[in-house]
């Protein structure tokens, strides 16, 4: 089974991510029944969410289910089996240096899908992802040749790419998908009316090599779920803590001025962010973070999922895309990760480099040009 228009992410309800209350176990897995019963027929995990915990508990509550009624995703890449946590930045990829060479990469990758889907109970997924990969995992033909494997060995009937876990990799996202594209079926990115830079620079890419978009973060850190107001009270911990200071007041303030057309339309914020993203051509796919607000006057995140399921048959037209898009335009706003014309060291971190020949021309073949168009200028 492919992805459903709509799809639940495991990072939900604040147990394995860190975002709004934590739900106590028999409510998660009583969300994830609500959402395959309301028509959200696309689960995604990842191995390293609870190292396994998140895999584990979406095994268990889509037991019972008819294997082929539900879409199973996953994604591997960080690799905590042998490495060693380095605090806020997590787990190493698998291609780090210290672990393994290109030789081993296949190996790795065939036994952390293996073992994710033995918590998942589950002997395939329809979609594995390759998990916030470093500069080695966009370019390496090791890399795609054991993700390619998994296909081939029946392990995951589709592949493809989740770019992350901070916004940013346009450029090493098109080249992958130039380089690989004809083995992939699907990529994410991060997508939302109040972000349309710079996942929309990708677009064009995935369309003309046939790969389609999931979009994630179309909640935009929940203020299209409309109950994060300003002056909201975020607890200690939670990651949008780290957001820059105002984003929720500026965030409602243009929301303010989308909310003409969510109204005409008939539909919630966040119903109305789903299909703005649905209206781009390639994206086939919305994952909304689900997150339960403290407070006596935060909606359910039952509600929220309740929106979800219930999003609206037709589409966002062009006119209306636009103006949104217009409204929403963030370029520029933040320091991206990935190659970018600023970086300043001589080695790739995890997850920032600097941009290589290959990169400079990607751009011009796609009408990017990086001290432009992928730099932080407010």
């Amino acid at each position: 089974m492919d992805l459903t228009r709509t799809a639940f992410g495991t990072w939900s309800g604040g147990r394995y991510m860190h975002f709004g209350e934590k739900l106590e176990e028999g409510r998660f897995l009583d969300l994830i029944d609500r959402a395959y019963d309301k028509g959200v027929r696309s689960f995604m995990t990842a191995d390293v969410y609870g190292l396994g915990g998140a895999d584990e508990m979406l095994g268990e509550a889509l037991t019972g289910k008819p294997r082929e009624s539900y879409c199973l995703v996953g994604a591997v890449g960080h690799d905590f089996y042998n490495g060693q946590r380095e605090g806020a930045r997590g787990f190493p990829r698998f291609t780090d240096a210290t672990l393994r060479g290109p030789e081993g990469y296949a190996d790795y990758l065939r036994e952390a899908t293996e073992k994710s889907l033995a918590r998942c109970k589950a002997d395939k997924f329809d979609l594995l992802l390759l998990h916030n990969p470093d500069i080695t995992g966009y370019t390496s033909d090791a890399v795609w040749d054991g993700m390619a494997g998994l296909k081939e060995s029946g392990l995951a009937d589709r592949i493809g790419v989740a770019p992350g876990p901070a916004n940013g990799f346009t450029l090493d996202l098109i080249l992958c998908l130039e380089r690989f594209g004809s083995r992939m079926d699907w990529a994410m990115v991060i997508l939302n009316p109040l972000e349309p830079w710079p996942g929309g620079l990708c677009l064009p890419a995935a369309v003309q090599n046939g790969v389609k978009v999931i979009t994630r973060v179309v909640d935009h850190g929940g203020l299209f779920h409309d109950d994060v107001r300003p002056g909201h009270a975020f607890a200690e911990g939670d990651h949008r803590v780290y957001r820059p200071s105002g984003w929720v007041e500026a965030g409602n303030e243009k929301m303010g001025r989308m909310r003409e057309v969510a109204e005409r339309h008939g539909m919630t914020m966040l119903q109305l962010a789903c299909l703005w993203n649905l209206a781009h051509e390639g994206v086939e796919s919305v994952i909304p973070t689900l997150i339960q607000e403290a407070g006596a006057d935060a909606k359910a995140i039952e509600s929220k999922l309740d929106e979800l399921a219930a999003l609206p048959a037709r589409p966002l037209d062009a006119i209306d895309r636009d103006s949104i898009s217009g409204i929403g335009n963030n370029k520029g706003c933040m320091d991206l990760k990935g190659a970018n014309p600023n970086f300043d060291g001589d080695e790739p971190l995890p997850d920032r480099w600097g941009l290589t020949p290959e990169h400079k021309e990607a751009g011009e073949r796609w009408g990017i040009e990086p001290a432009r168009d992928l730099v932080c200028t407010m």
